[in-house]
């Protein structure tokens, strides 16, 4: 992937079912200190606040996956100690697959996302392991969360079918440009929505498009802080 969408690139099925596909460039949500909104927060966004609560319980989620995993021999592919940061991600990347459909005028149907979860179970199927293990497993998704997926993969299926007419790229330039297209689209939905990650769950990392650990500082502030976050300007 030629823009490192790592988001994009770890999820990614065949065309011929449906992909997801993500840029999440964020800008600064200004939002007063003394704001109650913030208390609890694991990020704010123009869609709505990632309470720390819901954040915990999808973590949980995640690592009782694992632990259901390694009972059969499936090993986590994604870092070890970082899943916080991964399930924040996913969380992150539903809001501006969401706010994309509605720039969009895009309407995803539930026939639409369960053949997304198709796909999947057959990608499952080739792997020798079941539908939950591959997408814990590979992709740190808690297995609650995977109608939301299936659904920002239709959504992703439906901004490429309109950029690119439902014509299916042949070569590799065409295949680049219209990742560039699908890219800059997620570039002005993320920029729009407006995101700020809670410093103590880490930061965003604007060139893999994911929330990643902070560097360690003398004490994490307890709420978001756009002036602790660090916040690159969205390249669109």
């Amino acid at each position: 992937m030629s823009r490192n969408l790592s988001v994009r690139r770890n999820i990614v099925v065949p065309r011929t079912s449906m992909k997801l596909a993500a840029a999440v460039v964020v800008a600064g949500l200004a939002v007063s200190a003394c704001s109650t909104t913030r208390m609890g927060a694991a990020a704010l966004t123009g869609a709505g606040r990632i309470s720390t609560a819901n954040l915990t319980g999808e973590v949980a989620n995640l690592n009782s996956a694992y632990g259901a995993d390694k009972s059969k021999g499936v090993k986590p592919q994604r870092p070890v100690g970082q899943e916080a940061q991964q399930v924040l991600t996913w969380l992150i990347v539903f809001k501006v697959y969401g706010r994309m459909a509605a720039q969009h005028n895009i309407s995803v149907t539930n026939a639409q996302a369960a053949q997304v979860m198709k796909a999947y179970q057959h990608a499952a199927a080739q792997s020798g392991v079941s539908l939950n293990e591959y997408l814990s497993a590979g992709y740190a998704l808690p297995p609650d969360l995977q109608s939301e997926f299936f659904r920002a993969a239709a959504i992703g299926t439906a901004v490429d079918n309109q950029l690119d007419g439902g014509k299916t790229p042949k070569t590799s330039a065409g295949q680049s440009a219209l990742s560039s297209k699908f890219g800059h689209d997620a570039c002005l939905a993320a920029k729009n929505l407006g995101i700020t990650v809670n410093p103590q769950y880490g930061e965003f990392d604007y060139t893999a498009f994911q929330v990643v650990p902070a560097p360690p500082t003398l004490a994490a502030e307890p709420t978001p802080s756009p002036t602790s976050s660090v916040l690159l300007t969205p390249p669109c």
